[in-house]
């Protein structure tokens, strides 16, 4: 049984390729953060090595092993190198043990999140093993900006572009995978803005809401504040961990769609119910088109630091084009 909550066209996808006999030798799982990309590419990895009658069964060793991570023929290749950099000697490494027979059978699956963490010589040489791929080996990867990478890596991947999840299936995982109590979980599936995995996290770590709270009352100061404050606030985000950052710019994004929803006449369909009188203040005073330039601002600095920009100047030049800047 599929342990993935959400996503029905994509496990229907690959279990009709099991089925079939068509397995592809790469998939790439693409989407947002924190939406089930590596949950469903490990479960599609516990698929392929089952050894029951129906993948995947959870009752046949193989499918134990993996459960344990022990199974030799599944590897999860997470990178290693600063902010969490897929490095070169890594890719090596996985191309060395793809050159092997699989242990158990069928394959040997390589998971590799955060493809567009990889370093350029890394993303070659995994470009290598896609052009001419070994048989009896699955590269599963995952990512969170499919445009940051090669065109040539993607080309050769069935690529799945995964969505969030609605409110619904976000509040029926946790109600009964991670056992909350209904109040608990509506109000998490609603600020999720569809992130099953933000919802767990925030819903097992107390500092995910505390940072979230820090964060979105930042951007109310900054909306309030000067040049100065603005410039300060940069230097802070700017000395963060780069996944602290995208989490940071995901939760402003979120806010302005809010924003933007706000503006259309549609209250009760925002995701920070609990900003409510902020984004009453700010919708107040901005139109309807700054909104939409404040979304897009926030959405292309994002894109700018995956392809390298000075992230310090990104989030300056961000912060200082958002209205109000006195």
């Amino acid at each position: 049984m599929w342990q993935v909550a959400g996503h029905g066209w994509a496990v229907r996808l690959l279990q009709r390729g099991l089925e079939d006999g068509r397995v592809a030798h790469a998939y790439l799982f693409a989407g947002p953060p924190q939406v089930g990309k590596t949950t469903l590419a490990l479960e599609f990895a516990r698929a392929l090595l089952c050894t029951g009658e129906r993948p995947p069964c959870d009752a046949c060793p193989s499918c134990h092993r993996v459960q344990a991570g022990t199974h030799p023929d599944l590897h999860l290749m997470e990178g290693t190198g600063k902010g969490g950099a897929i490095l070169i000697d890594q890719v090596r490494e996985l191309r060395q043990g793809a050159a092997l027979a699989p242990v158990y059978g069928p394959y040997r699956v390589y998971v590799v999140p955060h493809m567009e963490r990889a370093t350029a010589e890394a993303a070659n040489a995994l470009l290598k093993t896609l052009e001419e791929p070994p048989p009896q080996v699955v590269l599963l990867l995952t990512t969170s900006h499919l445009a940051s990478l090669l065109p040539t890596i993607v080309s050769r991947c069935q690529v799945l572009a995964l969505r969030p999840l609605s409110r619904e299936e976000v509040e029926r995982a946790l109600q009964e995978r991670w056992h909350l109590a209904e109040a608990d979980a509506a109000l998490l599936a609603r600020l999720s803005g569809g992130r099953l995995g933000w919802a767990v996290r925030a819903s097992q770590e107390p500092q995910v809401l505390a940072r979230r709270r820090a964060w979105l009352e930042a951007l109310h100061q900054a909306l309030r504040g000067g040049r100065l404050l603005r410039l300060r606030q940069a230097e802070t985000l700017a000395a963060l961990p780069e996944e602290e950052v995208q989490e940071v710019l995901d939760l402003w994004a979120g806010y302005f769609r809010d924003l933007l929803v706000w503006k259309g006449g549609c209250p009760d369909e925002v995701h920070h119910v609990d900003q409510s009188a902020a984004l009453e203040e700010v919708a107040g005073r901005w139109t309807l088109q700054q909104a939409r330039e404040a979304l897009r601002a926030v959405l292309a600095t994002w894109d700018a630091l995956q392809r390298n920009a000075n992230r310090r100047l990104a989030l300056e030049v961000l912060l200082l084009s958002l209205p109000g800047t006195a």
